[in-house]
This record gives C-alpha cells, structure tokens and sequence, in this order.
C-alpha cells in the first residue's frame, strides 16, 4: 500500500491506495465519486476520463502508482453544482447530449480541456479531440454533442449568454420544443446512480456475485466441482442449478400456437446442457467482487461436447441432432399470403429481380455493462433492481423459474445506461433472484464488465432473405417472392414474433398486390436472439431495399423513381393488408427530390476528380408499427398533490430515449390549461409495487400507448379540476369537496388486430413511422473502406413531442446503421469480445453533416398527434449505405457488416484498382 496526497476537485486529499488499483477504482469506491462511469474497463469508450494534471485521462486504466503524489486531479463533481452549472453542463442539457447519459460525464471533462487548451475550436477540432480521447457515445451520433461542446464554447468567450443556452417555455407551452429532461441535470453532474454505483451504496452484508460462464458452444454437463473456489476466502456460496428453488427456467411466453416449442427452454442456470457460449452455469457469491472472480475460476465443471451448429444451414442439416430434445431445429413458420398466386408473374413479368441478404449478429454495445441487485424488502418480497425495460413482462417471465408467487415478486428498474432492445429479454434477474434466495435472503449485487455484457447478452438475430420481385413495363410491381429465415440462437423467447416481423416489413411502404413468401425461425447454438431497435424491420428491409436497387437497375430507371412509383397511396394497403393510417410517403418523397438529385451531380462531378476515391448516393424507405401487434394497451394515474404538484405514475422504461420527458410532455399538454407548469409535474416510475403496468418500453410502442394512457388520466384530472366558472381547483379545494385526486388512465389500440398465422394478414399496429434514408459515401477503391460522408433523412413520426429527444433517437439511430452496415458484428467468439472488437463506431466513423426533415402528419390514435421514433431511424439505413457503394463503384454487397476487405475483395473480382 501507498499513502499520497493529491488534489482532488482543488481540495487536498490523503489517500491509502493499491499502487495497482486504478484512479477509477480509487475515485469510485474509496472517495464516492461515482460521476466517473467504468464502462469497458480496458480505455475503449471513455466514460472513465478525468483530468489529471492537465490531461484527459482515462481512469479504468491508469494505475495509481503512476500518478505522482499532489497531482491535480478534476472530476465531473468539481465542474458546477446544480444551481452554478458549467456552460458545458448547460450546453448537454440544451442539446439532448446527456440521454441514457452514461457517457456524459466524461464527455463533459474531456471538452472541459479542450476548451482551455483551444478556445476557439472548428467543429473537426472537436472531432478530432473526442476521437483522439476515444470518448464514444452509443445513443446520440455525436452530432449534438459537438453542437454543445460548440455553444459553451461561444459563453466562454462571451459572445453567448450563459441563460441562452437552457430552452424556457413561452406561454407554458413544451410540445415541440427543446426542453430539457428532468433527469439532464444529473445525468451531466454525475449524479444519476446506474447500477454498478448503487452496488456501492448497498449495505454492508450484501454479498457480490460472479458468474461461471461455459466456455464451448454446445455440451452436455457431466459435473460441477466447487471444492477449489469454496476454499476462497471470503466465500460465501456457490450456486449451482440444484440451489434454484423454482423450475430453473425462464420462459420466453410463446406468442403463437404454432412454435413447436413449448417455451420453457432457457436455463438460468444449466442444468444438463451448455446451449451457447458464455451461457452461465454457477454463480460465486463473496464478501467482494474481486474475491467472487477470483474463486469463479477456481469452478470446475467437466463437459461433453457436442456439435455446436453456429449458423441456420449446419442446425438445418438433415444429421444434425436437435438441439433442444423433442424440438426441431426449425421450430417456427409464418407465411405472408396477400393476393393471387405469384407463380405466374415471376415466369411472364417484363422484370424480375433476385437477391439474397444476410444481415449480421449485431452487438448492441451499450458503454453501461448488465448490472442489477436483488433483496428482500420490507413486505417480504423478493426485490431485484436492473436494467429491464420491461418490469412487469419479466416479473412474468421469471417467478417460475426462480420459485416465488408473482405477488412476491417486486422488480425496478434502476437508471440504465442504454440497452438498444437486449433488456427486452431478462438476463441478470433471474440469476439475482435466484442468488439472494439461495444466501439466505442477504442482499445480493451483480456487475458484468464488458466481456461478460459481449458474450452473456442477447444479440440481433441474423437474418437470410432471399426474395424475388416482378414488375411489368411500366415499373410497377407485380408481386414478391421469398424464403427467409433467423437464426435466434438456442433460445426461443421472442422468436416467433420477430419472424413475423419479417413477413410485416419485408418490401412495407410499397403497394404490392400479390405476395408468396415464407418466414422460418431457426435454433442454433450462437448467441441467443433478443431484441434490437428496429427488430426484425433491419432484416427484412435489407433484403428488400436491396432488391427494389436490382430491379431499378435492371429496368435501367433510377432508383429513387421505381420507389416513388411503387409507394403507398389512396387505395394501398400495406404488406399485412391493411388500410395505411396516413399518406405521407409521397410527399416525403417530394420533400427529399430536389436533394437528391441535386446529391447525385455532386457525385457525379466528384468522381469524375479522382480515380482512387469514388462517391455514391442512394435512396432507402423504412417503416416500422408502434405497438405490440394487435390491442396494445397500457396503464398509467396522475395525482393531485398537497403542494400544488402532480404526480405523473407509469412504467414507461427508460434506456436513454426519453421515457422521463415523454411522460412530463404527455401530462403537462392537458394539465397546462390549469395552469400546471413543467417544473410542478414529479415523476413516479418504473416500481411494480408501486407503478402500474404500462408494458415494456420496446416497438416504439410507449410514447403512443403509454402517452395516451397519460393523457387520458391527465384529461380526468382535469375534468375533477374544473369548476363551473372555467377555473380551476386547487388541492385544498378538492379535498374540501371530497373529489378524488388521484385519476387511472387505461388505453387500448382496439381497432388493431393480431395477423393471421397463416397469411400475416391484418391491422397489427394503431400508428407506424416513416422514414427516408439518403447517405452520401465515399469509397477508397485502395483499400475497399467506405465512410458516409453526409446522411440526409426526411421522417415522419407524426407530432413531434420534444425536438432535442427526437432529434436525438433519429441521429443515434442512424450512427447505429452505419455501424451496422460498415463495421458491427458478433460472430466470432475470440476476436468479438470487446467494444473496438465489435465495431463500436467512433466519432470519426459518424458524418457531421446530419440533415433531418420533418414531415409532420397528425396520427389521429396517437397522443396530440404523436407516433414513436426510436425505431424508425435504424429501419433502413444500412441498405442505403450498400447501395451506395455500388453507385460509387460498382460493387454489389450484399451482406454486412462491409468490411474494407470484403470491399476491396469485390473491387478485385471487377478488376478495379
């Protein structure tokens, strides 16, 4: 051990320190300064940085016996208090830069430096510096926070004042505005608790935890030997499968009834067999993290390995073994009827077009690993803290299988640093659950780091579309084809319904009378499927985007015509055969013309200045339905409160886009007749003991279903409020005349219906988003790496509630489409194990030119007009890009990610330089 003196925030602390423990170990556990976020842990994302000495430095990596002794060190705490913020702090408030905010932090303190050394920084400078300090951002595509980074910079110097940087209602009026979310503020004074900083907090017998994890793809369990980690000391138990009091299952809630499976496939623990790798087989409970790792590795477990089928056609094959006994390995179909048989078409159509896809096994690389605490509370319910975005669906999902009655089951979620979709799925709260009751009842704490976030959480399934379209002379199209599979990995939970997903979004957005194709969900033993934003609607459009491309070229048309002539109008009916809630594509498609053409010279004239780099624009349509298919409902009250406040209460989950604005917004639009103000609306949310089920936050489903059930509370509330005259009641009068304050507000998507299982046909979603895509890129013919230059886009997701939030999914939305495109993927298990190893897009990687444009058509089910967002923006840039590529060079990909060496390989086969 060492003791130091060091000047921490300008004060001078003595410190006993590990010369081998890290500034971040240091800060976070023995000074509580938890504003600096361990993300990677190995200087990948940054969320770490500090200043040390005058320097940006990441501090999950910088030891403590390099710092020298009075060494200035600065942290996220010493920068502003809530009522002297720094200008940078205001400036991420006003900008939507802090999101799921986990980022912000060290964001924050590496423009903090920057600032001093460069005043007056171009808007590269800052890329540059952001890129140089690997400081990523996973939820907001960079863009916002150079904007912030660039106004504070104006206050600094003066030009600006510090009060211009916060948006302030006008005749308290939010919708449509800029105003702040009610989290911002602690978010960007590192003050918002994730989960790995209340594992901090927990009290002093709370035992930590650290999984087994198999380190093979598929076998059978011959035994478990924890005699070597038992002997740790400071162990406190290992759990095995015999330890789980309930079934040891979580079951994945078959949606349809014609799965062969039954549901109740994935182990919390395995038990008989390893299904995948990373799976988890035990887990050490100890007084400290660091003991529990230590001792994990101490775990022997003896296998027998089995064939591990790693993709759809060795799991198809006819020796293969099943993986789940009694369930085949193709275990689901769905198939897409509309119209009259397609046969004929294909043979007699003046055009056809044939492609095949492959969309990757995307990471979905939130920079805040899985983490999550469970303990009994006062009313003797088993209590567990995550990272769900669906409390409610999970608690359903996992009493069985952990062995407690719902009613004693509570579950909350705790502030989450981004999940994209993968908490959809329960991953860490079964085994919390499970842990806490087999300790007898001591609280529990359990933090992933990166590696265990990569290889234990769900991924995007992969997606094989292999479609036909045929057209007639004039372009229009006559009828598709197809045979599309995903590959869900050894876990069923949701695999039905993201199949059907394929058959609801493959070629959506086009008037397509005729349609033949079949949708198939396969078992295999990579990563289990869970959900990702846009789920099912980025496989299925790449296939469709790409072929509407083919066909284009092939009738020799430009490709943004054959679109425009095939697009939903008056008297369409979408790909499940219903009637479209609004007509806004053609305008949409007027809107973005005169940009691209005008983009297209542009190319043009550049390509023709260099035969090494080579340029290329495209145009893409994607569409996806807000809800979760049929009669979507949700639950949410408003209160009246003593002081004059209300009490807004939901389980709208948050994981960075904005479940905490939506539900003030939604509120304060029918409260501000009473002359209710933003800053008088609190939040309850996201506690099954204490908020009612509004659903999960998935599907882009919340801010339409949820948003009404506010409304319709709000409207009731306002309703008790009013008096004859047109005033309104204060609390001390309600109470005087006995009025109930506290008002439930229910909503139904009751004009929808579930689709067929045998067609896909019906009227699954009350409102859906569209969204054009329209990169610009370049190509270095020398090395085959491709970079998006500019992306313009023109959305319509109906009444835009808040424009920095939605601004901000639409931008974070679309860096995530270039990474899905160019560079993410988790297919191989040795080199896909960290951030950088997945693909994780920097700032570098993300263009500064983002060009959004509103078309703003009024959704009559949705609330004051709204649809969602979240999904929208990852529906179909990837295709764009791929399609790009092959304006700019001549190169046909056709699966992602497009990696330089896949490109320059293609390049080759053509003989191009």
């Amino acid at each position: 051990m060492v003791k130091k003196v060091l000047l921490i925030n300008g004060f001078e602390r003595s410190l006993i320190t590990d010369p081998e423990s890290t500034l971040a170990d240091v800060l976070r556990k023995q000074l509580m300064l938890t504003g600096c976020k361990v993300g990677c842990g190995n200087g990948q994302c940054g969320a770490c940085s500090v200043i040390v000495d005058g320097k940006v430095t990441r501090a999950c990596v910088k030891k403590m016996k390099t710092i020298k002794e009075y060494s200035k060190i600065e942290t996220i705490e010493g920068l502003g208090t809530p009522d002297n913020l720094h200008p940078l702090q205001l400036a991420w408030m006003g900008h939507g830069g802090a999101q799921c905010g986990f980022c912000s932090p060290g964001f924050i303190m590496s423009a903090k430096q920057l600032l001093e050394e460069n005043p007056s920084p171009t808007r590269e400078e800052v890329r540059e510096w952001f890129q140089k300090y690997r400081n990523a951002c996973r939820c907001t595509g960079y863009l916002p926070l150079v904007n912030a980074v660039m106004d504070a910079a104006k206050v600094l110097r003066g030009e600006m004042k510090k009060e211009e940087l916060l948006f302030k209602p006008q005749n308290n009026n939010i919708v449509g505005t800029y105003y702040h979310r009610p989290s911002a503020l602690a978010k960007v004074t590192g003050t918002w608790d994730y989960g790995a900083d209340i594992a901090l907090q927990m009290p002093d017998n709370t035992l930590h935890l650290a999984l087994v994890q198999a380190e093979v793809s598929h076998a059978n369990i011959l035994s478990i030997d924890a005699s070597e980690a038992l002997k740790v000391p400071g162990v406190h138990k290992v759990i095995t499968h015999e330890d789980v009091k309930g079934n040891n299952r979580i079951t994945g809630l078959i949606t349809f009834s014609t799965n062969k499976g039954d549901g109740w496939d994935r182990p919390i623990l395995c038990d008989k067999k390893v299904f995948q790798y990373g799976d988890a087989i035990a887990i050490v409970a100890a007084d400290t993290e660091e003991i529990a790792r230590e001792a994990a590795k101490k775990v022997k477990v003896e296998l027998e390995l089995l064939p591990a089928y790693m993709d759809i056609y060795s799991a198809m094959d006819e020796d293969a073994i099943e993986i789940h006994p009694g369930t085949p390995n193709v275990y689901f179909q769905i198939n897409n009827i509309k119209g009259n048989d397609t046969k004929e078409f294909m043979e007699t159509a003046e055009f056809v077009s044939e492609t095949s896809t492959y969309s990757s096994r995307q990471p979905h690389l939130p920079l805040e690993p899985d983490c999550g605490s469970a303990y009994i509370d006062e009313e003797g319910r088993l209590t567990i803290h995550s990272k769900s975005i669906g409390i409610h669906l999970h608690s359903a999902m996992i009493n069985t299988g952990i062995g407690v009655e719902l009613d004693k089951l509570r579950l909350i979620q705790n502030p989450a640093g981004g999940t994209f979709g993968y908490k959809f799925s329960p991953t860490m709260e079964a085994l919390l659950g499970v842990a806490c009751l087999a300790c007898d009842s001591r609280p529990v704490s359990l933090v992933y780091n990166m590696y265990q976030q990569i290889t234990y959480t769900g991924k995007r399934s992969p997606a094989f579309m292999n479609l036909k379209v045929a057209a007639d002379k004039d372009g229009k199209i006559l009828g598709i084809e197809g045979e599309n599979y995903i590959d869900h990995g050894p876990y069923s939970e949701f695999g039905d319904l993201l199949t059907l997903r394929l058959a609801q979004y493959h070629f959506a957005g086009y008037d397509i009378p005729n349609i033949r194709t079949k949708n198939f969900t396969v078992c295999t033993n990579h990563a289990w499927g869970s959900a990702f934003r846009g789920y099912g609607a980025p496989e299925a459009i790449l296939g469709s985007e790409i072929a509407m491309d083919e066909l284009a070229h092939k009738m020799g048309i430009d490709p943004f015509e054959l679109r425009y002539k095939n697009i939903y109008r008056k008297g369409s009916k979408t790909i499940t055969g219903s009637e479209p809630e609004v007509y806004s594509l053609e305008e949409m498609f007027d809107t973005l013309r005169p940009k691209y053409y005008e983009a297209k010279k542009k190319c043009e004239e550049k390509n023709k200045e260099s035969d090494r780099y080579k340029y290329g624009v495209s145009v893409t349509l994607g569409i996806y339905g807000c809800g979760l298919d049929g009669v979507d409902t949700s639950e949410a009250y408003v209160e009246l409160l003593p002081d004059g406040y209300v009490l807004v209460a939901d389980s709208w989950e948050d994981h960075g886009q904005g479940a905490d604005i939506g539900s003030l917004t939604m509120a304060h639009e029918t409260l501000k007749a009473a002359g209710i103000t933003p800053d008088k609306i609190r939040l309850l949310k996201n506690d099954t003991g204490r908020t009612p089920n509004s659903g999960p936050a998935g599907g882009s489903r919340s801010n339409v279903v949820t948003g009404n059930a506010i409304r319709v509370a709000s409207e009731e509330l306002l309703k008790a409020m009013k008096k004859d005259d047109g005033t309104y009641r204060t609390y001390e009068e309600m109470t005087a005349e006995n009025i109930p304050l506290r008002y439930t507000g229910k909503w139904a998507a009751s004009e929808c219906t579930d689709c067929d299982l045998e067609t896909s046909q019906g009227n699954p979603f009350s409102t859906y988003m569209y969204e054009l895509f329209m990169p610009e890129i370049k190509v270095d013919t020398e090395t085959g790496k491709v970079e998006v230059v500019k992306f313009t886009t023109v959305a319509d997701v109906g009444t835009v509630i808040n424009k920095s939030v939605v601004d901000g999914q639409i931008y974070g939305g679309l860096a995530q489409g270039i990474g899905f495109a160019l560079s993410e993927d988790f297919e191989d298990l040795k080199k896909h194990t960290t951030l950088m190893g997945c693909g994780l897009p920097y700032i570098k990687d993300i263009p500064d030119e983002m060009d959004i444009t509103y078309v703003e058509t009024y959704r009559k089910d949705g609330p004051y007009g709204a649809s969602g967002v979240g999904e929208a923006p990852l529906t179909a840039p990837h295709p764009a890009i791929l399609n790009a590529i092959y304006e700019a060079c001549g190169v046909r990909i056709r699966k992602i990610p497009a990696l330089p060496e896949i490109v320059k390989a293609e390049l080759d086969k053509l003989g191009t330089r």
